[in-house]
């Protein structure tokens, strides 16, 4: 099913219509940039499909999937926002060309048990606490490439595991997309954007703020090392007890182990009243040649 709204987006629904309208995209010698969300659309994604449209001649494309795989309970997949009609309008206000909202049923015919493995990266953190997570996030990325053929994909630094992943995954099936993240888009008070931001009351809204904060705590004492930087973090959660911590961790820009010097990775997860939350920093351990830490 193919239907055309107000300016030029048209929404597909169809796998295969929507093949035949990427490759007639490339043929014509227009990149097709690849947009994936699963739907209820802000400002964070506002600034991916702005990164796609800042390539030269290119096609931007958003899908809009929710993915039913990634979910680790019915309660959680019931729980996350819809909003279709607001994200079709949120796409033509920024010129999108092209929407991808495929059914379940489309992306998972019955009998499709082939999927994507992420590897040892893909167990820990957010793996660590939602089992066969990013089996099914990489198998369904892995299906939209398949179906769009993107010339690039754009996927937002908030979930940084997931970049990585989907990086990894490309570079070791020899994909011919160019995977790129673009920065997180924060709240004034530095709060991360997220569409599960919605399900925050005032006062877990408040308390959501320590996430950040505490990453940019240990952010600025990069200089002195892994253990300040954890510790200047955790102080920060400590202080706000409705905060209950999943994991804060530093890694390396790969997620492997932190170095003593150089780039790092400062990730964590914590429930806030009901809802869960990731956010991430990069910074830099220890000194630089002129004997100063990250900025």
């Amino acid at each position: 099913m193919t239907s055309r709204l107000r300016g030029e987006l048209t929404v597909h629904q169809d796998p295969a219509a929507l093949s035949a309208v990427t490759s007639r995209l490339r043929s014509a010698g227009h990149p097709v940039v690849l947009v994936p969300t699963m739907g209820a659309l802000h400002a964070g994604h506002r600034a991916l499909i702005r990164a796609a449209q800042a390539v030269p001649g290119a096609r931007t494309m958003v899908s809009i999937y929710l993915n039913p795989l990634q979910f680790g309970s019915r309660h959680d997949l019931d729980r996350y926002p819809r909003s279709f009609d607001a994200d079709l309008a949120l796409c033509c206000e920024e010129g999108v060309e092209l929407v991808f909202a495929p059914s379940v049923a489309a992306m998972s015919p019955p009998g499709s048990d082939t999927t994507v493995t992420p590897g040892p990266i893909g167990a820990q953190l957010e793996g660590a606490s939602r089992a066969g997570h990013f089996a099914a996030v990489l198998t369904v990325v892995a299906k939209l490439f398949g179906i769009v053929a993107p010339d690039r994909a754009l996927f937002g630094e908030k979930d940084y595991q997931q970049l990585v992943l989907v990086q990894r995954m490309v570079a070791d099936l020899r994909m011919d997309v160019q995977v790129l993240g673009v920065p997180t888009v924060r709240e004034a008070d530095g709060l991360a954007l997220s569409s599960r931001n919605v399900h925050l009351d005032a006062e877990a809204r408040v308390a959501a703020v320590a996430l950040s904060a505490a990453l940019s705590a240990g952010a600025r004492v990069g200089v002195q090392g892994h253990d300040a930087v954890l510790a200047a973090a955790g102080e920060v959660l400590a202080r706000q007890p409705a905060v209950e911590l999943d994991y804060l961790a530093l890694r390396n820009p790969q997620l492997g182990p932190a170095p003593r010097q150089g780039p790092a990775r400062l990730l964590l997860a914590a429930t806030v009243g009901t809802t869960r939350l990731i956010d991430n920093v990069g910074l830099r351990l220890g000194a630089d040649s002129n004997g100063r830490g990250a900025p």
